[in-house]
């Protein structure tokens, strides 16, 4: 028996250090999450290792760009309180995808539509899992996505549109969203420390080679209208002001 128990937490010991290289390998490089960075109409929200954005509606509304990994809602109810708001100031959250890190705040604001690419809906609400599928069983997470979503959709909100792209790769139903000019890219590509635009990390993306090739077309896609863009916000870097010019260069080195 103490054999069999000396084995079993080497096993646990050695599943934990793997999962912690993961992590740092998907965290290495980028650039910092700067919480309460604004720009126009656009504010970071920073939750650890992740960020999701509030984005400025009409008077005293606002809408959600990922919900953040804090079940409770803490970092961005204590966003809004610095702006005399409550959690029902929150009228939308735009799911970038469906992974835990960026839906598990939606649960602190049942008065807002929750809206995602039909894909990722049901990873969204716990009805699929991505890892691990033959040992880990779906799990409902509690969320449910009130309106699913096409590419190309427009939904418009009181003094803001929101364009959404498809972008799979990294998950099946990834999107991107562009509002009052910048691109919430969730885990679709990153910023690094180097100022540069990097594509979503191999080891957490079911697709790393779709992933690249729908950023290109995402950039094929823009280029028409490259002035509309000023930022590109994703969700575990910090914000890039330099236009769609870095989505541009990461698109031409794909292609080569």
């Amino acid at each position: 028996m103490k054999r069999v128990l000396k084995w079993a937490t080497l096993l646990v010991v050695v599943v934990v250090l793997a999962l912690v290289a993961v992590v740092m390998a998907a965290f290495s490089g980028l650039s910092s999450i700067v919480d309460g960075q604004r720009l126009d109409g656009v504010e970071v929200v920073k939750d650890g290792f992740v960020a999701c954005y509030l984005v400025d509606l009409g008077p005293g509304e606002v809408a959600l760009v990922d919900a953040c990994n804090d079940a409770s809602g803490k970092p961005v109810i204590a966003a809004l309180t610095k702006r005399g708001l409550r959690p029902d100031a929150v009228k939308a959250v735009f799911l970038t995808h469906g992974d835990k890190d960026h839906i598990s705040g939606v649960l602190a604001f049942p008065g807002a539509q929750v809206l995602a690419l039909a894909p990722d809906v049901p990873l969204a609400e716990g009805r699929e899992t991505r890892f691990l599928k033959r040992m880990i069983s779906p799990k409902d997470t509690g969320v449910r996505v009130t309106r699913s979503l096409g590419d190309g959709e427009v939904v418009e909100l009181p003094g803001t549109a929101f364009q959404t792209y498809a972008v799979p790769g990294h998950t099946r139903g990834s999107a991107v969203f562009l509002a009052r000019g910048v691109l919430f890219m969730g885990d679709s590509a990153e910023v690094t420390s180097e100022g540069t635009l990097a594509p979503a990390k191999r080891l957490t993306s079911d697709d790393p080679a779709q992933n690249r090739a729908s950023l290109a077309r995402l950039a094929r896609r823009l280029e028409p209208a490259a002035s509309d863009v000023r930022a590109i916000a994703p969700a575990h870097s910090g914000l890039l002001e330099k236009g769609l010019s870095p989505l541009t260069e990461l698109a031409r080195v794909t292609r080569e």
